[in-house]
């Protein structure tokens, strides 16, 4: 287990949830072990009895829908590292899900429109002490990302001055812990404050910071919620529905549906599986209630 160790944490996860995936694998090895199965071999039937086991009561308890949900899908990523290793070539639990488990449902989402104001609405002038032009600059930026290019907060912090390319138009995202790489296209409009914030803004950040990075966007700490937290609240003054970067992610993704197909809209979300894009799918854009079950849930 010590190679699918250090997988998890080349990934990215915490030390907590490495330990709960490794226990996880090693009581489905366990498992196998007594059913005569090996993880390089066993198939999709055999993974669903696996899944049904689990949630039969143990010592009169019963785990969890939610515990369940996240063995499962540690699973999963188990699976995904033997297809790195070339140890097996398909992953049986990527079609298992768990019905039941608490999921978030897109609530409150918002349309096109007001996602597009948040943008034009981004105050950039006559900007007054203790906030700078500059920082003001930088969030109108990333609330374009936001907006028009659906990224999260993760992806923003990963990103550095050579994944814009301003002749063509286009913004590469490089992969993170739960998505693909893509290349999105700029919108005109957002290429005008991208270049001052470029050529000018960025470096005054860096000056004030003293610091020297290729961040896009530069900070002297890990935690980039440092500047989405002032960057909501002045979004929130703009639309008193705003919650957070997730919210603005959903809002996208769901109105990327209603333009695009969702083969296009899982590479323009890089999401690794269409699952993932198909779960904004809903019957009632309007009502926002329900996200679609998708495929073999156990029951």
């Amino acid at each position: 287990m010590r190679q699918y160790e250090d997988y998890l944490y080349q990934l990215g996860y915490s030390r907590g949830t490495v330990l709960s995936y490794l226990r996880s694998a090693t009581l489905f090895s366990y498992w196998c072990s007594s059913k005569g199965y090996l993880s390089e071999t066993i198939d999709y039937k055999s993974c669903l009895a696996y899944g049904k086991y689990i949630q039969q009561p143990k010592k009169g308890k019963r785990l969890s829908k939610s515990t369940v949900k996240h063995q499962i899908g540690g699973l999963k990523i188990f699976f995904n590292y033997l297809i790195d290793k070339n140890i097996r070539y398909t992953n049986p639990m990527h079609n298992i899900n768990i019905r039941g488990a608490k999921r978030s449902l897109n609530h409150n989402l918002l349309e096109f429109a007001e996602l597009e104001d948040l943008y034009y609405s981004y105050p950039t002038r006559n900007i007054q002490p203790p906030n700078s032009s500059e920082v003001a600059l930088r969030n109108k930026v990333i609330t374009g990302f936001m907006v028009y290019q659906g990224l999260g907060t993760t992806a923003l912090k990963s990103l550095k001055v050579e994944h814009i390319d301003i002749d063509k138009g286009k913004l590469y995202v490089p992969s993170t812990r739960k998505t693909n790489t893509r290349t999105l296209e700029l919108r005109s409009w957002q290429m005008m404050p991208l270049v001052r914030y470029l050529e000018t803004d960025r470096e005054i950040l860096l000056d004030n910071l003293q610091i020297n990075t290729e961040a896009l966007f530069p900070l002297n700490s890990d935690r980039f919620d440092i500047i989405t937290r002032e960057l909501f609240k002045r979004l929130k003054r703009i639309n008193y529905k705003v919650k957070d970067p997730k919210q603005i992610r959903a809002s996208v993704i769901v109105n990327w549906l209603s333009a695009y197909n969702v083969r296009e809209t899982q590479y323009m979300a890089g999401h690794r599986y269409i699952s993932s894009t198909e779960r904004y799918l809903q019957d009632d854009l309007e009502n926002l209630q329900e996200v679609i079950e998708t495929l073999h849930p156990i029951n």
